[in-house]
C-alpha cells in the first residue's frame, strides 16, 4: 500500500504543470474559479519573476488557503547549478540542470568595461555546424522562457558574488539556435527587459543566429529592439556550405536581403561574426568577399579567434594574417574588432559549450 501510495504521488506531481508554462489566461481563469480577485494575477508573476522565489509559500502578500491551492495545481521547477568551473582569465561556466535532467551551459564573460551573460536557447542544436562543439549533439528540445530567464538570473548572481559588478549585456550564443526557438526565447527577452522582471535595457541583448532569412524577417517585422548578430565564417556559398549546413537553405544572397530588411524596420546595426580558420576563410580574397557582403547595410564585424575542439580538425589562423584581414576591411571603411577567447581553459570559449552526457 505504501508502495502505491508513493506510486500515485509521484504521477500527481507529474500532472503538476510548472506555473511559470502557462498563460496569463489559464492562470486567470484559475483565480476566478478559486474566488480570487484579478489583482493577484500581478502579484504572483511578481513573485515568480522580479522575486524569483522558489516556493509558493514565500508568496507572503497571499492568503495561505490561496498558497495552498497553487501548490496543490502548479509547481516552480528551478534550475539546479550542477557544475561550476572557472577559468584562469576569470571566466565562469555554469552547468545547468533541468527539471527534466538535461543540461545545458552558461557563461558569466568579465571583462573591464562589461559583464556578459552567455546564454543557452535550447538543449542540444540541430543544424550541425561543423566548427561548433555543439554542433554535434542532437537536439533534444527548446528551453522554455523560465529556463531561459533563470539561467541569466543565476549567472546575475556569479556577476555579483565574484566580482562586486552588476550583469550589463546578455549574449544569446551559447547552445543552441536561437530563431529556432522563437516565440520562447522571445518571451524570455520580454520578461528580461520588463520592470516587472530584471528591468534590462534591449539594447544590452544579442541574439546570435546562424542564419535563417524567414525569422530574420519576422524579427523584423515583430520591430524587435535588441540587436541581432549573425554568423557568418564564410562569404561565398560552397564554403559556407562546407562548414555551416544551413547554407545551403538560407543561401548569402536570401541572408543579406533578409539583413538590409531587418535593418529598414529597425534601423538596429547588425553584427557579423566571423571565425577566422586557417587556410580556409582567412586570404585576402576572402577579406574581399567578406567586405562585398557587408557594405549592403550598416554593420559591425567580430573577427573571432578560433577555439579547437576534439570533433574538428580546424585551426586558428596566425595573428599576422589576422591582421593583414582585418587592416583591409578597415580600409573599406569598416567598423572591426578582433574579439579575444575567453575560458579556453575550460571549454568556456565560443563554440567549445558542449554537455558529454547527453550527447
Amino acid at each position: 500500500m505504501l508502495f502505491l501510495r508513493g506510486f500515485q504521488i509521484f504521477c500527481y506531481k507529474k500532472m503538476q504543470k510548472d506555473i511559470r508554462i502557462i498563460d496569463n489566461e489559464e492562470l486567470k481563469i484559475f483565480l476566478q474559479q478559486n474566488g480570487e480577485k484579478s489583482f493577484r494575477l500581478e502579484q504572483i508573476q511578481e513573485w515568480l519573476w522580479k522575486k524569483q522565489v522558489s516556493t509558493f509559500e514565500e508568496m507572503s502578500n497571499l492568503s495561505k488557503p490561496l498558497r495552498q491551492k497553487l501548490a496543490e495545481r502548479f509547481v516552480i521547477e528551478k534550475l539546479k547549478v550542477k557544475s561550476q568551473q572557472k577559468s584562469s582569465d576569470g571566466t565562469i561556466k555554469l552547468g545547468f540542470e533541468l527539471s527534466d535532467g538535461n543540461i545545458v551551459e552558461g557563461v558569466l564573460i568579465p571583462t573591464p568595461k562589461r559583464m556578459t551573460a552567455c546564454i543557452s536557447s535550447q538543449v542540444g542544436c540541430s543544424l550541425t555546424c561543423k566548427f561548433c562543439a555543439t554542433g554535434y549533439m542532437k537536439l533534444k528540445r527548446n528551453l522554455f522562457p523560465h529556463e531561459i530567464y533563470e539561467q541569466v538570473e543565476i549567472i546575475r548572481k556569479q556577476a555579483i558574488e565574484n566580482y562586486g559588478i552588476p550583469l550589463t549585456n546578455i549574449v544569446f550564443m551559447g547552445m543552441g539556435e536561437p530563431l529556432l526557438n522563437y516565440k520562447n526565447v522571445l518571451s524570455a527577452i520580454e520578461k528580461i527587459c520588463s520592470p516587472k522582471g530584471m528591468g534590462m535595457s534591449a539594447k544590452r541583448i544579442t541574439v546570435s543566429t546562424a542564419g535563417i532569412a524567414k525569422m530574420i524577417k519576422k524579427l523584423a517585422d515583430d520591430n524587435v529592439k535588441f540587436e541581432l548578430a549573425l554568423s557568418l565564417h564564410a562569404a561565398n556559398d560552397p564554403k559556407r556550405n562546407r562548414i555551416m549546413p544551413i547554407n545551403e537553405t538560407n543561401m548569402l544572397s536570401n541572408l543579406k536581403e533578409a539583413l538590409q530588411y531587418f535593418y529598414q524596420k529597425t534601423r538596429n546595426q547588425i553584427t557579423l561574426e566571423y571565425i577566422v580558420f586557417q587556410d580556409f576563410n582567412d586570404s585576402l580574397q576572402d577579406a574581399k568577399e567578406l567586405y562585398q557582403f557587408a557594405k549592403s547595410f550598416p554593420c559591425k564585424i567580430n573577427i573571432i579567434e578560433y577555439n579547437p575542439i576534439a570533433e574538428a580538425q580546424f585551426m586558428n589562423t596566425s595573428v599576422d594574417k589576422m591582421e593583414i584581414f582585418k587592416k583591409y576591411l578597415e580600409e573599406k571603411r569598416l567598423i572591426v574588432n578582433i574579439r579575444r577567447s575567453r575560458g579556453k581553459d575550460i571549454d568556456a570559449a565560443c563554440g567549445q559549450l558542449a554537455i558529454k552526457e547527453i550527447q
